[in-house]
């Protein structure tokens, strides 16, 4: 199993650098984000972030200020045997004490319930000899805020892999139901739980996936608790070799009563 994926001194850096980064270039309606740059987008509504925090190669990203990025570089190449070497991403909610306004987060997870966090993906995937996962990272924390590592759990959902890549710990679980599509589970308990749903088979986007369903498979199993905090709603490409051409063509992320889309 691949010894995946973040060190709490790595992401905590990485956040920092996120604030200290140059200003993103932007040209003719596009911006173009390396290292660990962010610009907001969708009138603020969401956050894209290069993420680049396990590698120094040559990598970038662009927008056109929409809710979707492209992978415009990648000269990325790590061991698929450890961390990815970067996690270009949009998110809604709050990373690494960022946060996008009126997003409805933090929510308890004691209070999602059928319906309350609902998310649509739509990806290109190119093929080739990248290394790469399509995934979901949804974060929890103890406490409603955190400026750095969240301490509870990071809930994934891969939607697909490409090369030799897999999950964080063990498998343990095979071709499960959850919310009416299949999935092999995967879990880590480390510093925080790292709970892991890859879909088989995989996919190039979800409409309107209900968290519910996953959230409470995972609450049931003690793996996230009842009185931690849902905190950001990511979904992004974890890079461990190239990745150019991938994309997000759209991404969306709705909490009951925590304004639009």
């Amino acid at each position: 199993m691949t010894a995946r994926r973040h060190t709490t001194a790595l992401l905590a850096a990485g956040a920092i650098l996120a604030a200290a980064a140059p200003a993103a270039c932007s040209s003719a309606g596009t911006t173009t984000l390396c290292h660990s740059q962010a610009h907001p987008v969708s009138g603020g509504s969401y956050t894209i972030m290069n993420n680049e925090w396990h590698s120094n190669a040559d990598q970038c990203i662009t927008t056109d200020g929409t809710a979707g990025f492209t992978v415009a570089n990648s000269s990325i190449a790590t061991t698929t045997h450890g961390a990815p070497g970067g996690y270009p991403l949009i998110y809604r909610g709050c990373h690494w004490g960022a946060c996008t306004p009126d997003s409805g987060l933090p929510i308890r997870v004691s209070s999602i319930r059928p319906g309350t966090v609902i998310t649509s993906w739509r990806t290109t995937q190119p093929g080739g000899g990248s290394h790469y996962n399509v995934a979901y990272d949804i974060w929890f924390n103890r406490t409603p805020t955190t400026n750095g590592q969240p301490n509870g759990a990071e809930l994934m959902i891969w939607l697909n892999r490409h090369g030799p890549i897999y999950p964080a710990g063990s498998r343990v679980a095979s071709d499960v139901s959850v919310g009416g599509r299949s999935y092999d589970v995967y879990l880590r308990q480390w510093h925080w739980n790292t709970i892991t749903f890859t879909m088989t088979p995989g996919a190039t986007s979800v409409r309107h996936l209900d968290l519910w369903p996953l959230v409470a498979y995972a609450a049931i199993r003690g793996y996230i608790q009842d009185s931690w905090y849902l905190i950001s709603v990511e979904s992004g490409f974890e890079l461990w070799r190239g990745g150019a051409g991938l994309a997000t063509n759209s991404f969306s992320v709705k909490v009951a009563g925590g304004g639009s889309p």
